[in-house]
């Protein structure tokens, strides 16, 4: 071991006691955890390795893990009618877009919304008011994330025949955050 400041001088160790990092340290590190020793530092220059992504359990990086692949993807088409997009728990891509037309002066209304079976949260809500009368189309994308948990759902609806959601998720991690890779990396 080299020191950094004189290599005749011995090496001097402290001890570290930050609850931040030391949760930080039992998440990335789960072997670890029951370790039970404080963190120490020392004043000695030590080479670095990132293991980082390897004990977050996934090889890729963050930028390629949200990569879209065509076994991981599941597409669905609304078009007056309700569809359950998501209903299995974890952390999930949601992205496509509503395309639609107003022809007449009746309200037309497409939405993407989490739901517990009682109660509705909307996340996205696209459409033509009541009193626009005159023929407009519109196009509009999406991408966002979203959680589901236990007895929650993902539900796109459209109540038109003419509005349309196109709605592709993928799922990103478990509930627990154990990452899922895009289908087929291996």
């Amino acid at each position: 071991m080299i020191n950094s400041s004189d290599p005749n001088q011995p090496v001097q160790n402290y001890e570290i006691v930050n609850p931040t990092l030391e949760t930080q340290v039992a998440t990335l590190l789960p072997s670890v955890a029951g370790y039970g020793g404080n963190l120490r530092s020392t004043n000695t220059i030590i080479p670095i390795v990132d293991l980082t992504s390897a004990a977050e359990g996934s090889t890729l990086p963050e930028s390629l893990q949200f990569a879209l692949a065509f076994g991981s993807q599941t597409s669905f088409t609304t078009t007056n009618t309700t569809t359950t997009v998501v209903n299995n728990t974890g952390f999930w891509r949601v992205f496509g877009n509503f395309s639609g037309n107003h022809d007449d002066a009746a309200a037309k209304i497409c939405q993407l919304r989490l739901t517990d079976g009682v109660s509705n949260k909307i996340l996205l809500e696209f459409g033509f008011a009541s009193t626009q009368a005159d023929a407009t189309s519109n196009n509009n994308t999406f991408d966002f994330n979203v959680f589901i948990d236990s007895g929650e759902s993902l539900v796109a609806e459209s109540n038109s025949s003419i509005l349309t959601l196109h709605t592709t998720v993928r799922q990103l991690a478990d509930k627990a955050g154990t990452l899922v890779d895009p289908s087929g990396f291996a």
